[in-house]
């Protein structure tokens, strides 16, 4: 593991992403944006496709991890072990059930998302039962949005039924 956990004080509101091997850094920085900027923890699922060095995460736009908590996992396994009470919601350009379909009620629950290139291993996805989704995409040529773009979308809209947007 690169570096450990950060503790950044929040109300917490009970969500948070997971990005399971990412690959593009500034896709990542964004997110670590989004989730500094929303109090939402961010879960990295190793291996990535980048360094966490000082030098490349500021390259990277991860400028922000300052005001973020964040938590570095030795792959899907470590994860699930620390966090094995928290539900999960996952997102798939390939899943069959819109997003619109999600239950993102109360309590800890993790958006999990894959790498801009495969998307959610195989393992995984057999692991998610009913909780697969995807966002909804109204022109067929256009196959998936960019991972951050995702991620912005299905958090905000998971704050906004929880009713923690002002």
């Amino acid at each position: 593991m690169a570096e450990p956990s950060r503790s950044v004080p929040f109300e917490p509101h009970g969500l948070g992403v997971v990005l399971v091997h990412p690959e593009i850094p500034p896709n990542t920085g964004n997110i670590g944006r989004l989730c500094a900027a929303t109090r939402t923890p961010l879960r990295l699922i190793e291996p990535l496709g980048f360094s966490l060095d000082d030098r490349y995460r500021r390259r990277a736009g991860l400028d922000y991890w300052q005001h973020l908590q964040f938590e570095l996992h030795d792959g899907w396994a470590a994860y699930r072990e620390s966090a094995p009470a928290r539900r999960r919601v996952y997102l798939s350009a390939r899943a069959e059930r819109s997003l619109i379909a999600a239950d993102f009620g109360e309590g800890e629950l993790d958006l999990v998302f894959g790498c801009e290139t495969k998307g959610l291993p195989a393992e995984i996805l057999q692991q998610a039962g009913d909780e697969i989704f995807r966002i909804p995409i109204a022109e067929p040529a256009v196959r998936s949005f960019n991972l951050a773009n995702a991620v912005a979308m299905v958090v905000f809209e998971a704050l906004r039924r929880r009713g923690r947007l002002d």
